[in-house]
C-alpha cells in the first residue's frame, strides 16, 4: 500500500487523578539531561499546586553545564562525528538534503536551500541592548502595525528566488524540514513535526523570518503579529489576510472558513459542520484548549511529544497541541474542498506558502511560552539550519532558543481564558455496563464504523491502592491512513454519541494531514476514575478519511 501513512498513536489515562500537578517524569528514553521545570504561574494558580522542580545540580552541589554546540565544519553543517552514532543528536547538512518523495509530493517539488559561500556559523544571542521586539494579537495590533506585516510580506515576495530571505526560500524551509528532505543520518530522514523538535525548531524558524522582516522594513524592533484562535476576541480569521488584493492573502484556502466565521477547533473536516451559536463555539473551543493545554498534558513529556534522536524512528511522538489545535488550524485554513491534500495551510511541504502561517505559528511558540515545560530539549544539542537577515547561514541548536528574553522578543498580553475552562462530564449518559464482556476485536481492523474494545488492565494497576498514583498509556498502534483523517478515542463510555467532542469522557482525538510515511505518537490524558477495574471499554470513532487500526493495549508507568 505504497500511498498509506502509517501512525502510532499513544493516549494518556491518568487513572488515579488528584488534581494536575507539574510533575516529571522519567519516561523510558525521553531526556538526556533533565533539568528543573514547572508549569507557568499561571497553571500553577489554577491547580493550586507547588511546583515540582528536578535539579540539574552534580552530587557535589555543582552545577553541570551544557556541553559546547558543535564546531563550525566546512560542508554546510555536516557533523561528521555524529554521523551513523545511534542515539546522538541531529545536526542537519545542506550538502544531505534532497528532493523529497512519496505520492503525496507533486512531482516538481523542490525546496532544498541555496547552497552557502561561506561556511555557516553559530549563533550568537542579540545583544541586550536592542529594542524588545513585541508581538502583539493580530485582531487588535491596529491598521499600521498590521501595514508593516503586509509590506514585510510583499517585501520578501519582491526578492529574487534564488535569495535565501525570500518569501519563496523561506516558505521552502518548511517543506524541507516537514518532508524527510534533510537527512541528519544516514537512515534518518529529519521531521520537526512527529517529537519534541516541533516547538524549538518553529521557534528558531519565526525568530529568523521576523528579523529578516525587520531588516527589509528598516525597522529593527518589528515583530511579527500572531492570531490568537485560542481566546474568544481572536477565534476569527483577521480581516486583513481576507483581502483578495493583499500580499497577505492566499487563494488556496477553505473559502467556507474566511471572517467572519469562528475558528472551530475540533473541526471534524466535512463539507457539513455543526451548527453551533457563537457563544456555544467559543465555548466549546475553550474547554478543547483546556484539554490539550492543561488535561491532556499533566507532563512535559506529553506536551512536547517525544524525543528526536539518530538511529531511531523520525517521527516517535507528537505533543498534545500539536496535534490539536496546531494540526486542526492547518487543516481548518487549508481548502479541503478543491485540493486533496488541503493546500496551502492543510499540507507541510506548502503551509510556509500562506502569510497566515507564521501568524498561526506565532501563537503556538506563545502557547509554549505560557506552558513553560521547555527543559526535556534543554540539554539537546539538535541544530538547525537557517539563513539569518544577511544572508548567512546560521547554525542553531534547540538549546539556543529556550529563553524567549535572551533572544529579545514577547508578546503582548491577551490572558489565558481557557484556563479555567475544564469541561464538564456530561449527564445521563450510561459509561459501562458492570461485568459485561464486549465481543472479541480481531486486529488489525479497518475504522470504517465505530469499534469498541475491551482492552485489559496491567495486573499491577487494578491491585494497586486507590490512593496509589499511576499513569496508564493507551496505545493504538499501527494506524494507517490513507489521506488526511481523524478519529475520536472515548474510554468507558458506551453512549459516546451523547457526548460532545469536547466532553471529559472522551479522551483525545486522533488529527493526521496528508504526509507521506507518516508515523506518529499521540498522548492523551483522561480524568474518569477506572482505577479498581480490571479493564476498560476503548471505543474508536472514525470523523473523517480512512483509518486502518493494528491494535490497542495499555501500558503502565509508574510516577
Amino acid at each position: 500500500m505504497a500511498n498509506e501513512r502509517c501512525c502510532v498513536a499513544l493516549f494518556v489515562l491518568i487513572v488515579c487523578t488528584f488534581a494536575y500537578a507539574a510533575v516529571y517524569t522519567s519516561l523510558p528514553a525521553v531526556s538526556v539531561n533533565p533539568c528543573a521545570q514547572t508549569l507557568s504561574r499561571a497553571l500553577l494558580a489554577v491547580t493550586g499546586l507547588d511546583p515540582y522542580v528536578v535539579s540539574c545540580a552534580a552530587d557535589d552541589g555543582v552545577s553541570t553545564p551544557p556541553p559546547p554546540p558543535p564546531p563550525p565544519l566546512s560542508d554546510g553543517g555536516h557533523d561528521k562525528i555524529n554521523a551513523g552514532r545511534v542515539g546522538g543528536p541531529i545536526v542537519t547538512d545542506l550538502l544531505q538534503c534532497r528532493k523529497p518523495e512519496g505520492p503525496d509530493f507533486p512531482e516538481d517539488l523542490q525546496c532544498c536551500p541555496p547552497m552557502p559561500t561561506s561556511e555557516p556559523i553559530d549563533f550568537t544571542l542579540p545583544d541586550p541592548s536592542e529594542p524588545l521586539r513585541t508581538r502583539r494579537p493580530a485582531h487588535v495590533a491596529g491598521a499600521e502595525y498590521m501595514a508593516k506585516y503586509k509590506r514585510a510580506i510583499a517585501l520578501m515576495k519582491a526578492l529574487s528566488r534564488s535569495d535565501p530571505r525570500s518569501f519563496y526560500q523561506q516558505a521552502n524551509i518548511h517543506c524541507a524540514y516537514c518532508t524527510g528532505a534533510y537527512v541528519g543520518h544516514p537512515e534518518l530522514a529529519v521531521q520537526v513535526h512527529f517529537s519534541w523538535l516541533f516547538f524549538p525548531f518553529h521557534r528558531a524558524y519565526i525568530y529568523f523570518f521576523e528579523r529578516i522582516a525587520g531588516k527589509l522594513l528598516g525597522d529593527p524592533g518589528f515583530a511579527v503579529p500572531f492570531w490568537s484562535w485560542d481566546v474568544p476576541e481572536g477565534m476569527r480569521m483577521p480581516l486583513q489576510f481576507a483581502n483578495a488584493s493583499s500580499p497577505l492573502y492566499d487563494p488556496m484556502r477553505n473559502p467556507w472558513h474566511a471572517p467572519p466565521k469562528l475558528v472551530d477547533l475540533d473541526y471534524t473536516m466535512d463539507v457539513v459542520e455543526n451548527n453551533y451559536t457563537d457563544d456555544e463555539q467559543i465555548k466549546h473551543n475553550l474547554w478543547i484548549m483546556y484539554k490539550q493545554m492543561i488535561r491532556s498534558a499533566p507532563l512535559a513529556s506529553l506536551f512536547h511529544g517525544q524525543p528526536f534522536r539518530a538511529g531511531e524512528t523520525d517521527k516517535p511522538g507528537a505533543g498534545t497541541v500539536k496535534l490539536q489545535p496546531h494540526n486542526l488550524m492547518h487543516a481548518w485554513v487549508g481548502d479541503l474542498l478543491s485540493y486533496p491534500n488541503a493546500e496551502d495551510m492543510g499540507a507541510y511541504y506548502a503551509a510556509g506558502r500562506d502569510p497566515i502561517f507564521y501568524t498561526h505559528h506565532a501563537n503556538i511558540d506563545r502557547l509554549w511560552d505560557a506552558k513553560t515545560l521547555r527543559t526535556l530539549i534543554g540539554s539537546t544539542p539538535h541544530a538547525f539550519l537557517f539563513y539569518d537577515e544577511e544572508a548567512r547561514l546560521v547554525r542553531i541548536t534547540a538549546r539556543d532558543v529556550l529563553d524567549m528574553d535572551k533572544l529579545r522578543y514577547t508578546y503582548h498580553g491577551v490572558g489565558l481564558p481557557w484556563l479555567d475552562a475544564r469541561p464538564p462530564t456530561t449527564p445521563n449518559v450510561k459509561y459501562r455496563v458492570k461485568n459485561r464482556i464486549e465481543k472479541p476485536v480481531m486486529f488489525p481492523v479497518t475504522l470504517d464504523n465505530v469499534v469498541t474494545a475491551e482492552v485489559r488492565r496491567p495486573l499491577i494497576l487494578w491491585r494497586q491502592p486507590k490512593r496509589a498514583t499511576q499513569e496508564e498509556v493507551l496505545v493504538v498502534e499501527h494506524i494507517q491512513t490513507d489521506g488526511i483523517c481523524k478519529f475520536d478515542v472515548f474510554v468507558n463510555a458506551r453512549e459516546h454519541k451523547k457526548i460532545k467532542p469536547c466532553g471529559r469522557e472522551m479522551v483525545g482525538s486522533f488529527l493526521c494531514l496528508r504526509h507521506h510515511n507518516t508515523q506518529n505518537n499521540v498522548t492523551r490524558r483522561g480524568d474518569l476514575g477506572a482505577e479498581q477495574d480490571e479493564s476498560v471499554t476503548v471505543t474508536l470513532v472514525p470523523r473523517h478519511g480512512k483509518v486502518r487500526i493494528g491494535g490497542v493495549r495499555i501500558e503502565y508507568n509508574g510516577m
